[in-house]
């Protein structure tokens, strides 16, 4: 939740980064793949859906604007160095300088994830029919088609997981339409958008920042007094409410029980866990470790568990009372996979997890020609996604 370690560059510069630290020797490398952009809509986010986005923070936090944002931001990563959250994210200001600083880069590069793991979106099951259909864009308003996605963020208070999400079903829609308008086969006809909606988790009171983020989205921008008619004409919403619907839950993931855990991510397609998860092990390991486990009983088979950190993060361990740095993702793997990871053992468990793709070290890099008051700034990441099996019986 707090900015990344490596956040430092300009619109299109590189960030300096630590060198990552060496893993554990006995720590194979994963057979599989890595993500790629095959099956995404687009290689190449449009540039104009690039500067929506951002406008939609601009349009949502004006008054952060002035001359008082960098006292806020630097009383923000005061708070955040000294691992104060409560703090940190204890005033509204505060909330909504984090959110015009740094979660408008993110939107774009979270934009481009969910663009790179489409592919698996459509392999989603479809839970309202039998005979095992699956989830496709191309389908939607078909028999076999579904027309809803639901959505889990988990730590996806600051904001940046609903614009990126808002982006990504604009993108999806307009290629939906665009096939409505090209005239094909009528059998897969599309008389229906997509809709998403989200949940939005987080331990502190995002829910004004997420209400005005959504607000921004769902209203039409802000025109002059001096627009002409046919700019207030054409003046309309990025997206419709009826499509995309956010709403916002307090918890703390790591004291949250089984039952409102159920709540939040029961019925979800897609649940998210963005530069959440290292924080969540750097507070307590076996806390998280409940929380996954908790988190592995209450998702609906088939579901999908995206883990997006920054890269080399890890987490002490301490076994047999000596200590040892793990990382990030091994510790994951460790409790989602257990022994079944290991090809080599001979162990037999219950399979609750599969690991579709993995990248631990990857980068989303801003193009030129984007406009926003202040700095933004490549985002360097690591990048997991997880499928949930159906149980055996």
């Amino acid at each position: 939740m707090a900015p990344g370690s490596s956040v430092k560059s300009s619109k299109t510069s590189s960030k300096k980064h630590p060198a990552a630290k060496q893993k554990p020797g006995n720590d194979r490398k994963s057979k599989t793949q890595a993500l790629s952009t095959e099956g995404a809509f687009s290689s190449v986010i449009p540039l104009e859906l690039q500067q929506l986005l951002l406008n939609i923070f601009r349009n949502s936090f004006p008054e952060r604007f002035g001359s008082d944002l960098t006292p806020l931001l630097q009383g923000v990563k005061q708070h955040l160095y000294n691992r104060d959250f409560g703090r940190a994210f204890g005033r509204e200001d505060y909330l909504e300088a984090y959110a015009v600083r740094w979660s408008p880069s993110r939107a774009l590069g979270y934009l481009q994830i969910f663009l790179d793991i489409e592919q698996y979106l459509r392999k989603i099951p479809n839970k309202n029919h039998d005979d095992a259909q699956t989830f496709s864009f191309e389908s939607l308003g078909t028999p076999s088609g579904r027309q809803k996605l639901n959505i889990t963020c988990l730590g996806g208070g600051a904001g940046a997981e609903i614009v990126a999400l808002a982006g990504f079903l604009d993108l999806r829609n307009r290629g939906l339409r665009k096939d409505r308008e090209d005239g094909g086969d009528p059998q897969h006809a599309t008389p229906n958008d997509l809709q998403f909606t989200v949940k939005s988790v987080d331990i502190a009171d995002w829910d004004s920042v997420v209400q005005k983020l959504l607000n921004s989205i769902i209203s039409p921008p802000p025109l002059s007094k001096y627009a002409s008619a046919a700019a207030k004409a054409a003046n309309t919403a990025f997206l419709d409410s009826t499509l995309f619907q956010t709403t916002f839950h307090q918890a703390d993931l790591l004291g949250i029980s089984t039952e409102s855990l159920q709540a939040l991510v029961g019925d979800a397609e897609l649940v998210t866990l963005m530069f959440t998860l290292n924080e969540l092990y750097t507070t307590s390991r076996p806390k998280t470790q409940r929380f996954l486990a908790s988190l592995t009983s209450t998702l609906q088979p088939g579901a999908l568990l995206l883990v997006v950190d920054s890269p080399g993060s890890y987490s002490t361990v301490t076994l047999n009372g000596a200590e040892k740095k793990y990382p990030m993702h091994w510790l994951l793997d460790h409790t989602l996979l257990g022994s079944v990871h290991d090809e080599e053992s001979s162990t037999v468990e219950t399979r609750h997890w599969e690991k579709l793709s993995t990248d631990e070290s990857r980068w989303f890099r801003l193009p030129d020609g984007l406009k926003y008051p202040i700095e933004l700034e490549n985002m360097r990441y690591q990048i997991h996604l997880y499928r949930r099996l159906p149980q055996e019986s």
